[in-house]
């Protein structure tokens, strides 16, 4: 068991995929010498054990690497990429509701290439089978079209078929230094591109062709969450109640994510491993009960076993109807795993029992130990195994000692999951144990139960909906206390360990003086500090945020944020989504934020930024009635500022403060502050987004003054920007370049990469490089996040 998770961990290190030959070789080979081994039992138990583990490790490493390369058939052409093409299918999920429209898996039964005349016959295209498609709402929203039709979206449910034009994309996303992994999701999910419904006045209007019978339990599950947000007027509730009964977490407001984080809950409001258990438990007694009601039945088969099997093929039903996601799908394993133990009258030592369940879910989804919630449920669990080990048996009798018991397992699990915590997330809440000793018991008994019960008697949405919001009350009470969570670094893996390691011997049931040796395993973990650039030397680390610009420079004790990246709809911007949890990882406190001008791939990150650093100052030329100074009041940047930080220096080389008086609103692009640093032996320029104009003056004015060993390309690389002029005056080295993959804008335009490589400048785009790493000490040197996690399953970017 333990091998072949093993294997499918060290496959999943593959940068690339080998044949899938090579792996069905590899499974060959484990089941013959298994075979073999089981013949000649005969061996000495240690090298028994080895070569168990061995056979494991092969076998898991050969399944996961030949399920990855059978999926890998099946990925988008590049040719068919951001070209449109007419497609009929299925809807195969729910679709999730957003500020700015609606997202779907949908399932492509056929593909066409849209016409190009009426007289002329589409031509079949090959497409993927199964994709996330967008559709905007053209009316608000980044993707707004002037004088568009006034039509939503849809209405769209699970099960329709349609047929849409669409525009496809290979699945890219951000890669930053601990941080999310969205290709991965998409490969574990087997969507293998992405689109967007074009509904444009040249694009024929999408058009639903009627109702199939697949997808059930998804129509059901859409026509629940409609009913809930109907009944219930508040969003913010029904977003909630939507995510207990029918598992959408998106519909849950991002402010509540943000409280219920904080306070440790986000647990109780996702279908998690403890609602499957709970609803487990539940329904082996109802279903106990009922057993012993009929004689016929009792003497046909004991009514314990039917309430074990009774209990997990209900909780099985819950949890395809929550939207099976992966933590539901490790429950139902684990407790199917321990059901038949019991039916078959095995009594397991409980690292066994822990193991094989942990064996099984990786042989059906290998993926799952890149997740963090696989780890986090994975070592709860274990440490309420070794917790519980060497007890009393039974449960204990009475309600106090069955507080108090309840009491010690969160205290256990919090204890040792917070080293966990920080390594996955950065962050522990200091307030968790307080407010899961009432949220558990609230959400378990009465939100949970009341939301479930309202599919029946819709009414009772509203007690739900007056529960949660006593709840929220609540819970953000204690999220405003000091300290109520605990950021830090990421620590290094093994300090990570040792810290899990630490937790699980104070929480195991062992003599106090050996429960105490845990305690040293806790401190490398609590006492983890960064490195830092040394005294007089300068770090750049261009973020991987699409469409935008974000540049974090560090200096030995100091920290700057240069732009905060794009704003990616009504609620969502690179600020929440990449940043925050970046700086989080680095254990970054910003002392100053520059905004290089008011576009809103440049500010659009900058309110979540600005509210999770409420140290850091303001620097910008955004007007005096930006919504911005209503946050942050902000100081206007001016040509000729200068500031030093631990012996390196910084110089603001634009805009002059005349040109503030000749601004005109719609192009703010002209007055953007362009930031020299340096330290008299590597320098770095980040030019925003100047455009021609401004870069003729600016190298006017500054002469022999701007030559810079990085450049952060102007515009994003804008055909209007990197003229020659100023790249002759540069000279850099390296030029950074922050653009979206396949965007809209065309960045960077083709002759742009081509000027900077016609004089021997090394061109990074973020779209090939992911995050980009630059040090003074290594000036001619970058370092690239794609490169450094390079994985079989990311977008190889031609």
């Amino acid at each position: 068991m333990a091998g072949s998770v093993l294997g499918a961990a060290l496959q999943l290190q593959q940068p690339s995929l080998w044949h899938a030959g090579a792996y069905a070789l590899l499974l060959l080979a484990s089941g013959a010498l298994g075979w073999t081994a089981w013949r000649r039992r005969r061996w000495p138990m240690a090298l028994s054990l080895c070569v168990a583990l061995l056979l494991g490790a092969l076998a898991g490493f050969g399944a996961a690497g030949w399920r990855a390369s059978a999926y890998a058939a099946g990925a988008m052409p590049p040719e068919i990429e951001g070209r449109d093409l007419l497609v009929e299918g299925r809807v195969a999920s729910m679709p999730q509701l957003g500020a700015a429209g609606i997202r779907f898996v949908f399932d492509i039964d056929s593909a066409h290439w849209a016409k190009a005349g009426e007289d002329e016959e589409a031509m079949p295209a090959f497409a993927p089978s199964r994709v996330m498609l967008a559709w905007y709402d053209a009316r608000i929203g980044p993707w707004a079209r002037p004088g568009a039709e006034s039509v939503p979206p849809g209405p769209v449910h699970a099960g329709e078929r349609w047929r849409f034009t669409v525009r496809l994309r290979a699945p890219h996303g951000s890669l930053n230094p601990h941080g999310f992994d969205h290709e991965l999701r998409m490969w574990e999910r087997g969507e293998r591109a992405t689109g967007q419904v074009r509904d444009g006045a040249r694009d024929p209007r999408p058009e639903r062709l009627g109702t199939g019978w697949g997808d059930p339990v998804e129509r059901l599950r859409g026509s629940v969450r409609d009913r809930i947000v109907a009944q219930v007027a508040d969003a913010r509730l029904a977003g909630v109640i939507a995510a207990l009964v029918t598992g959408e977490q998106n519909a849950i407001d991002r402010a509540d994510w943000d409280i219920f984080r904080i306070t440790g809950v986000a647990h109780l409001v996702s279908i998690s491993g403890l609602h499957i258990t709970m609803f487990a438990w539940l329904a082996m007694r109802v279903v106990g009960w009922l057993w012993r009601r009929n004689g016929r039945l009792m003497l046909a088969w004991p009514a314990p076993h039917a309430a074990l099997v009774g209990g997990v093929l209900l909780a099985t039903l819950y949890a395809l109807f929550s939207g099976w996601g992966v933590p539901a799908q490790r429950t139902i394993v684990m407790l199917a795993a321990i059901a038949l133990l019991r039916l078959t009258g095995r009594r397991w030592p409980w690292p066994f029992v822990w193991l094989l369940a942990c064996a099984l879910v990786v042989a059906l989804d290998p993926w799952a130990l890149m997740q963090a919630g696989f780890w986090l449920s994975f070592v709860a669990v274990g440490v309420l195994f070794a917790g519980s080990a060497g007890g009393p048996d039974g449960a204990p009798a009475g309600f106090g000692a069955r507080a108090l018991r309840l009491l010690r397992e969160q205290w256990m699990v919090t204890l040792a999951l917070t080293p966990l915590t920080l390594l996955l997330f950065q962050q522990v809440s200091l307030v968790g144990l307080a407010a899961n000793a009432v949220a558990i018991p609230w959400v378990t008994l009465v939100v949970t139960p009341l939301a479930m019960l309202g599919t029946l008697a819709p009414a009772l949405w509203q007690l739900a909906a007056a529960s949660v919001q006593l709840m929220l009350w609540l819970l953000q009470w204690m999220a405003d206390w000091p300290f109520a969570a605990l950021s830090m670094a990421a620590p290094p893996l093994w300090r990570a360990v040792a810290g899990i390691a630490g937790g699980v011997l104070i929480a195991m049931r062992l003599p106090a003086a050996m429960r105490l040796m845990g305690l040293p395993l806790l401190l490398p973990v609590l006492f983890w500090q960064p490195p830092r650039p040394a005294q007089g030397e300068f770090e750049l680390l261009a973020a991987d945020i699409g469409q935008g610009g974000a540049v974090l420079v560090r200096t030995a004790s100091h920290s700057l944020l240069y732009d905060t990246g794009p704003r990616y709809g009504l609620d969502s911007d690179a600020g929440d989504r990449v940043l925050v949890p970046l700086l989080r990882a680095l254990g970054e406190r910003l002392d100053l934020v520059v905004l290089s001008h008011r576009d809103a791939d440049h500010t659009g990150g900058a309110e979540a930024v600005l509210a999770a650093q409420p140290q850091a100052r303001l620097l910008s030329s955004i007007e005096a009635g930006h919504p911005l100074q209503a946050v942050r009041p902000s100081q206007r940047c001016e040509a000729g500022q200068r500031w030093q930080w631990d012996g390196v220096d910084f110089e603001l080389l634009h805009p002059q403060p005349g040109d503030y008086a000749s601004f005109v609103a719609p192009k703010p692009n002209a007055i953007s502050c362009v930031l020299r640093i340096g330290n008299r032996r590597a320098t770095a320029l980040l030019a925003g987004d100047i455009e021609r104009l401004q870069e003729g003056a600016l190298v006017e004015r500054a002469a022999g003054g701007l030559r810079a060993d990085v450049l952060l390309v102007p515009h994003h690389g804008s055909k209007t920007s990197s003229t020659a002029q100023l790249l002759d005056a540069v000279r850099p080295q390296l030029a950074l370049v922050q653009s979206g993959w396949r965007n809209r804008f065309g960045h960077p335009a083709a002759e742009v990469p081509a000027r900077y490589e016609a004089r021997g400048i090394e061109v990074v785009r973020s779209t090939h490089c992911g995050a980009a790493a630059w040090s003074s000490l290594e000036p001619g040197r970058v370092a690239c996040e794609r490169q450094r996690r390079a994985r079989y399953w990311q977008h190889a970017v031609p």
